[in-house]
């Protein structure tokens, strides 16, 4: 979520990271962008200018920031994405298309005007893909954030980190960041809602997950506790049928 007082090239920059590294094979790669209509044109341009930058080639050459995908049904998958979207309203601004040659690879993507209702928006877009969802304001990016079915991280780009903190209690995912990507940190429970998952990894709360919590119930005199309970219920319950 880009607010109308973010810094725009910082969050624009920060946006490229988020979502290609990787190729955008990860799960904590950036998949939708809700801006604020206030920025969203500027916003716009400069994040599609950080992505027609990208160098695209051989995994092993260490010029190169966008690789191949794992499979090419992945990349038949973000194809699907894409042309659904288009006919359902989206505007390509740049890629959209596979590149030919030796491995799956794919032209880094940006749709604008995605919503709701459109694959590249709802699907989980496992690729060198970006959704572009422009909100009116505050209350439209937090509806707009909540209409997705996933809930892993959330990042909130903003002048004021009270003005984000306050946003992201109002949207559901497992972990928020205001003024920084999404990423996981030993030191941090880390985890996900809805469709992303149950449970949190690391810290001491993934810890916790890997462990067997064990009860011990113990008595002073079992005996004499155990037959005066009984006896108490027992009064109890010829007391009711009285």
């Amino acid at each position: 979520m880009v607010l109308d007082d973010a810094d725009v090239e910082a969050a624009a920059a920060a946006a490229v990271k988020a979502r290609f590294t990787n190729s955008g094979q990860s799960c904590v790669c950036a998949k939708r962008f809700i801006v604020t209509a206030a920025v969203a044109a500027e916003l716009t341009a400069a994040f599609v200018a950080g992505v027609e930058a990208l160098r695209v080639g051989d995994p092993r050459d260490r010029d190169t920031q966008v690789g191949p995908l794992a499979r090419d049904d992945l990349r038949a998958a973000i194809q699907r994405q894409v042309e659904e979207s288009v006919a359902a309203g989206a505007r390509l601004l740049t890629g959209g298309n596979p590149l030919p040659g030796e491995g799956c690879f794919y032209q880094p993507t940006v749709l604008a005007d995605t919503g709701p209702g459109m694959p590249a928006f709802d699907e989980e877009t496992f690729g060198p893909l970006a959704a572009l969802a422009v909100a009116r304001d505050d209350e439209d990016a937090v509806r707009l954030a909540n209409a997705s079915s996933y809930g892993l991280g959330l990042s909130i780009w903003t002048a004021d980190p009270g003005r984000g903190v306050a946003l992201a209690r109002r949207v559901t995912s497992g972990a928020a960041f205001v003024n920084a990507v999404v990423a996981s940190d030993p030191r941090l429970p880390f985890g996900g809602t809805k469709r992303s998952g149950y449970g949190r990894e690391l810290a001491a709360a993934g810890i916790r997950e890997f462990t067997n919590t064990r009860s011990y119930w113990v008595t002073a005199r079992p005996d004499s506790a155990r037959t005066g309970a009984l006896r108490d219920l027992s009064s109890a319950g010829a007391e009711q049928r009285q």
